[in-house]
């Protein structure tokens, strides 16, 4: 089938799946993955995509069958294999419609394999998809891991989360397409977030770093091989800014990070129920990670200090939790109760003291810690999370088996 059809004319697919009800495929009005459902140029084709609500407002690249079968050649599996089927709308997530949502973010065609793990994630169920439209309006981020970081040309350095570069940038966008497109959250449709924010760029791992020092990539943390190239999808709702993070040794500036981290959004999490299941994600550049490195610290360690340091008194935590959202009055012992019922480890009930210090998550491995952003520049960052909503989800990027001539091939035009 043609690229174009006529003169400057597009001929182009649908971006959705097959919606499934109670295990049927009724949907007979609905198109079918190749079929040509508009034809016009590309101010055409973007006018009838945003009035369909199948675009984020942004101009899109033409979905053509053509372009879509570019990225079919970059994964070994079936156009129409099912990877899953999505909430909210209960559509089918296939590799046919990973590649045109692809094809209308902007990624390249080699990006594929890493838009598939992408999706091999969101249908996840402990990622929990289904929050994606909640009233936080928290934002998913892509971690990348991995040789794909070079072999594609990844920022991990200066300006990381900064939108300008293709790989980086692109695949954010994608991400937030095929949630509307696939899962069915659009604005004002499903997604019922009362501010909400825009898609995240991905944030690649500085690899190079990581090797140098010894530290195992974030992949790694949660199962992977520390060489696997590989994603974790996580939804955060806030996080702050860690600037100006002096010290040369991990015993000066560990103190500061934690005070950032006890003043960020995860504390205010608390309210939501979510004790026990934060995952907060600490951000380091390497000019934060070289002095804790040289103070012979792992990242284990770091994690242990989070988690020794970054605590609230008993009865603020009680505060926070039992009385302003669950309207106890006086809400004080309720974390001894709340031991002694099962609900909340031994830790938050080592005495009776009011101002005994407890910890925001329950175990130290809860923090997240990854390597990114400027190398001459001591800032990180700390993303909040809420683990009520899905938790952080990792995922291995499976390549073709001729991914090395097809890259090479890609790479030359």
């Amino acid at each position: 089938m043609a690229e174009k059809n006529g003169i400057g004319k597009y001929a182009v697919v649908w971006p959705r799946g097959t919606r499934q009800v109670q295990g049927t495929k009724p949907a007979p009005n609905e198109p079918a993955p190749e079929q040509i459902i508009f034809t016009g140029n590309a101010i055409d084709v973007n006018e009838h995509f945003y009035a369909q609500g199948w675009s984020d407002g942004l101009p899109i690249s033409p979905p053509t069958v053509v372009r879509v079968q570019e990225f079919l050649k970059f994964t070994d599996r079936a156009p129409q294999e099912v990877i899953g089927v999505l909430r909210c709308e209960q559509r089918e997530a296939t590799v046919w419609n990973v590649a045109v949502n692809g094809v209308m973010a902007g990624c390249r065609p080699e990006y594929m394999p890493i838009l598939l793990a992408i999706v091999e994630a969101m249908a996840e169920p402990g990622f929990g998809l289904e929050y994606s439209g909640n009233s936080e309006g928290g934002e998913a981020l892509i971690i990348l891991d991995g040789p794909i970081v070079k072999q594609l040309g990844f920022n991990y350095e200066q300006g990381a989360l900064r939108a300008g570069y293709r790989p980086n940038t692109s695949i954010g966008r994608f991400y937030r397409l095929y949630l509307m497109n696939v899962a069915g959250f659009g604005p004002q449709h499903n997604d019922q977030a009362a501010f909400g924010g825009t898609w995240k760029v991905v944030l690649a791992e500085n690899v190079d770093f990581l090797a140098e020092v010894g530290w195992q990539p974030l992949c790694a943390d949660m199962g992977l091989a520390p060489t696997d190239n590989a994603i974790i999808l996580a939804r955060y709702s806030g996080g702050d800014t860690l600037v100006n993070v002096f010290g040369d040794s991990a015993d000066k500036s560990m103190p500061y990070m934690c005070h950032v981290t006890l003043k960020s959004n995860d504390t205010w999490h608390l309210k939501s129920g979510a004790v026990g299941k934060l995952r907060p994600l600490v951000v380091l550049s390497p000019a934060i990670a070289e002095p804790i490195v040289r103070s012979n610290w792992s990242k284990q360690d770091v994690r242990q200090y989070l988690f020794d340091h970054v605590r609230l008194p008993a009865w603020e935590f009680e505060q926070h939790l039992y009385k302003f959202v669950e309207g106890v009055e006086n809400p004080a012992g309720q974390l001894t109760l709340r031991v002694a019922k099962g609900e909340l480890p031994r830790l938050f009930a080592e005495s009776d003291d009011p101002n005994r210090m407890v910890p925001i998550v329950t175990a130290p491995d809860h923090f997240m810690i990854a390597i990114s952003g400027d190398p001459g520049r001591d800032n990180g960052y700390l993303f909040s999370h809420n683990g009520v909503m899905g938790y952080p989800t990792c995922k291995k990027i499976k390549l073709p088996a001729q991914w090395d001539e097809l890259l090479c091939a890609a790479t030359a035009l």
